[in-house]
Order: structure tokens, then sequence, then C-alpha cells
């Protein structure tokens, strides 16, 4: 008597390997297929003109500049921007207020000389604080988005004189220089 064995394996079938891509149509053949009868061809679209490598991240996602027809008004600002400044540099105020106004190379001279006011202040009994109060703003628009500011600022008794440069980024006005005696 034969035994027959019998597998629950089904057989493997073999196929071709499959082309990575379809095969090429030149232009004019596939115009007549996407036709319609009548004359006339359907749109195909080529590659798209996209030059990736043109522009740096920086350039294309980086800071924007603005137009001063974008940017409001300067003197009200400034005059805001520079009573923060002293605040901070007299260290009455927390120097993130203005970090977002700021350059990074203006905010970190802010940021030290606030630090160091706000240690002298604590060392000392504490004194009334006395707000900064701008005097006068002159405005000067050399270039489309650029603003020079001369200021006189006073603190109490003491007086200062500011000069800010301000450019227009992102629809805003930021600190660009800082000059303050």
């Amino acid at each position: 008597m034969t035994t027959a064995l019998r597998s629950h394996l089904r057989p493997v079938k073999v196929q071709a390997e499959a082309a990575p891509r379809p095969p090429a149509v030149h232009l004019t053949e596939a115009l007549l297929r996407a036709g319609d009868g009548l004359g006339h061809t359907a749109y195909v679209q080529d590659s798209l003109a996209v030059d990736l490598a043109a522009a740096s991240d920086e350039q294309l996602f980086g800071p924007q500049s603005t137009a001063r027809v974008d940017l409001p008004d300067p003197v009200p600002w400034v005059s805001q921007m520079a009573q923060a400044i002293v605040e901070v540099m007299s260290g009455l105020r927390p120097a993130a207020q203005v970090v977002r106004w700021t350059t990074p190379q203006v905010y970190a001279v802010i940021a030290r000389r606030g630090a160091i006011a706000a240690r002298r202040r604590a060392a000392r009994t504490p004194a009334a604080a006395q707000r900064a109060v701008v005097r006068s703003v002159h405005v000067c628009e050399p270039a489309d988005g650029v603003a020079e500011c001369s200021l006189v600022v006073s603190e109490g008794e003491r007086v200062r004189a500011m000069a800010v440069r301000l450019t227009g980024q992102d629809r805003r006005w930021r600190v660009e220089a800082l000059q303050i005696g």
C-alpha cells in the first residue's frame, strides 16, 4: 500500500521582475493620446521651473525687510521703546520685554547693563524708582524702511541723549543700533 503524503503548501509561482518605471512616452504621442478627437490637445504639465539653490534658507525664511508704507509712525514707537530701554538698563524692567524689538547684538548690551544695574540696586537701600521720561524725539528717514532717531530722555535728575537706528523687519520696527550718552 502506498502512502501519499499530502502537503498544505501551495506551489510557488515565479514572476518576472517588475519594471521600476513605466516605459517612456514621447511628448507628441502623449499629446495625440490626450486629444479629444477633434484636433484639440489636452494640457500636459512639464517639469516646474523651481530653483531652490538660488536662495538660502535664511533669505527665504529669515527676517524680511519691510517698506516704510507698511510700518507704523516711528515717533511714538521709538518714544515708547526708548523709555523701555532706559528702564531695562536701570534695572527697573526685565530685559525680556525688549527682546522682540531689538537685534541680538543690541539686546545683549541692554540685558547685560540691566543685570548690572539690578545687582547694584539690590545692594543699595531701595530708593524710589524714577520712571524715564522722553523729552524730545527727532526722526530722519535716510532710506526706505530705515529711521534714524535722536532722543533726549530724563530719568530723575539724569538727562541722557540717545541715538537709535530702526529698520523695518517683518512689518514692524526693530532696533538695529543704539548709542546712549
